[in-house]
């Protein structure tokens, strides 16, 4: 039995050991099964305002699944082969960007390969890069650009490090890293060496994030990193099942490591993380705390300068606040985002973050493990501390039962309020036959953001998908076919890619915002777009490192529900100036150059 528990954390504890893990008394364990969520004992005034009707029914999200007419034929490869191997359950990574400056939205999927211990082929296990005709269709470009990658990768991390105006691509791999650069949109050189952005080869990289943390600039990048792991070290932590054999088991038996921040000096990237602080140690053993999947670079407080949120994976999620003086300082505990709203470190995924209220409320989604409901932490203005507000946002109950990985805000029906996708898949293939309340295979997850109509901000809503399932792991959206809504894409471990076009009909309008920026930064990745339209503000920002070892589309899309005008744009530039737009035609997009 206590093997079975370290397998499958809390997604194996029978019946009993979860009451007794439960600290929140009956009322709460009523809640986490679905129960009545209103008498959890919680000051909803003052986090979601008056309570309102709940007359509001969630739309139907109308998605298509178009994978097989778009040109994209991409099936994931995750080398298993029945010893187990941990990175198996966990690759994924996905990019939306413009490689050719064509205005068209391009597509990379990132692919795992075979053991090199194993005899299994490693031909068709290349990472695939396809160019987008702007129409939802797509041509397979790999080979002529020079992505076609043989290696065990991750993740994925988009960026133009060098300012020349072309997307450069770094990818995350267990092993060394790799970062190609853009040359004029028709290849992809390998400069990883004379960057020195390689990594440890014993390293295990996730997520990646390009920012300019010190406002020199240029792009400097963040990685994140996992547990220590090997062949040898696997097959010593032995993890079974009863009656089943070998499994996946939890990153608790593998030691943390610290992730990476690399400085951007112009001809190279120098490692600072030890100066700049994002190595984090236990305070007794001074071992490495981090097991990092998910990076969000963002301005929690306000102050014009970028800090990070990485989310670890059963340890405490980290916030970093910029000193603004080359320095972080970790402010997970103090500021209430390093654990969930029991005080437990979670086994947390994905994330995302957005102003999601259209108001001064910043929230930050964390997708976590089966069992454990999906992280809101929410904070007001001002306030200098998260609380965890899962349960009257109206994700909790509905998102426990789901492992999350990838997840999102995004404005699916463009009526100018962000709904939140969140794509799911166990770690373990054979989990239904330890516990029948679990699958491999899970549902996409979409909650409707319904304002203030309803006492819960997010409402699940039903799409046009159901009963499909999916071994989620990343997912991103950008606009495919050119009509002005976002669309959807999933990537699956050891299965195939998929792509869902919106096929959204609420006749709602709409702006597209692209931004250019001047060198070094010329995606302007930092700045911030705020539309008002309608009677609301609408803030967004251009980040596109999000969800779970994604990128999503630099264009930013602003529903504007029923809204025929903008009154005004504001755009805050990553140097800190400020330009502002009127007269803005609404169902096209704009594109807005620094001046």
């Amino acid at each position: 039995m206590e093997n079975d528990e370290k397998v499958i954390r809390r997604a194996l504890i029978i019946s009993s050991s979860i009451s007794a893990l439960i600290a929140l008394g009956i009322i709460i364990t009523l809640v986490l099964l679905g129960g009545e969520e209103q008498e959890i004992m919680v000051d909803e005034a003052e986090v979601t305002g008056p309570r309102r009707s709940e007359l509001v029914v969630a739309p139907t999200i109308l998605l298509t699944d178009i994978t097989s007419q778009s040109g994209i034929d991409f099936s994931h490869t995750n080398g298993a082969y029945g010893s187990r191997m941990l990175p198996e359950t966990m690759g994924g990574g996905i990019a939306f960007f413009d490689y050719n400056n064509d205005s068209h939205q391009d597509l990379l999927l990132i692919n795992s390969t075979n053991w090199p211990w194993t005899e299994q082929p490693t031909e068709g296990t290349s990472s695939k890069l396809y160019r987008g005709k702007g129409d939802g269709t797509f041509e397979d470009v790999t080979e002529q650009t020079g992505l076609d990658l043989q290696n065990y990768g991750m993740g994925v991390a988009i960026g133009d490090y060098d300012g020349d105006g072309w997307s450069d691509i770094f990818v995350t791999t267990v092993g060394r890293n790799l970062l190609f650069k853009n040359i004029s949109g028709n290849r992809f050189k390998n400069v990883t060496r004379s960057l020195g952005v390689a990594g440890p080869e014993d390293s295990w990289s996730t997520s990646a994030a390009f920012f300019d943390f010190d406002r020199d600039g240029d792009l400097d990048l963040f990685v994140c990193n996992y547990v220590v792991w090997s062949k040898a070290i696997n097959e010593s932590v032995d993890y079974r099942l009863t009656g089943l054999g070998n499994a996946y088991g939890p990153p608790t038996d593998f030691a943390g490591t610290n992730s990476i921040l690399y400085r951007n000096d112009g001809s190279k990237f120098s490692d600072v993380s030890e100066n700049a602080g994002v190595r984090v140690a236990n305070e007794l053993s001074g071992a490495p705390v981090g097991k990092g999947l998910a990076v969000h670079p963002l301005d929690v407080n306000g102050d014009g300068w970028l800090d990070v949120v990485v989310a670890n994976d059963t340890v405490r999620n980290f916030l970093f606040i910029n000193q603004r003086n080359g320095k972080f300082e970790e402010s997970g505990v103090s500021s209430g985002l390093a654990f969930d709203n029991s005080g437990s470190a979670t086994g947390a995924m994905g994330i995302d973050a957005a102003y999601y209220a259209n108001d001064e409320r910043l929230g930050i989604t964390i997708g976590n493990f089966s069992n454990e409901m999906s992280s809101f932490y929410v904070k007001r203005g001002q306030d200098s501390v998260f609380s965890d507000n899962s349960i009257v946002a109206g994700i909790g109950a509905y998102s426990r039962k789901a492992l999350t990985f990838g997840t999102i805000f995004v404005d699916l029906d463009l009526d100018g309020r962000l709904d939140l996708v969140a794509a799911n898949g166990h770690v373990e293939p054979e989990i239904n036959r330890v516990q029948s309340s679990q699958y491999y295979e899970q549902p996409l997850h979409i909650f409707w953001n319904c304002g203030d109509s309803c006492s819960r901000t997010y409402q699940p809503a039903s799409n046009s998908l159901n009963p499909i399932k999916f071994v989620g792991r990343g997912a991103s959206y950008a606009d495919i076919d050119s009509d002005g809504d976002t669309d959807l894409a999933i990537t699956q471990t050891g299965g195939s890619f998929v792509l869902l076009r919106n096929d959204q009909t609420s006749q709602n309008h709409w702006i597209r915002v692209t931004l250019v920026g001047k060198p070094p930064n010329p995606e302007a990745i930092g700045a911030k777009v705020i539309v008002y339209a309608g009677g609301t503000e609408q803030t967004r920002s251009i980040m596109p490192t999000r969800s779970y070892l994604t990128q999503v589309e630099l264009p930013l899309t602003f529903g504007l529900g029923t809204a025929s005008s903008v009154n005004r744009v504001e755009v805050l530039w990553p140097n800190g100036f400020k330009d502002v737009y009127k007269d803005l035609t609404i169902n096209q997009n704009h594109i807005f150059l620094q001046r």
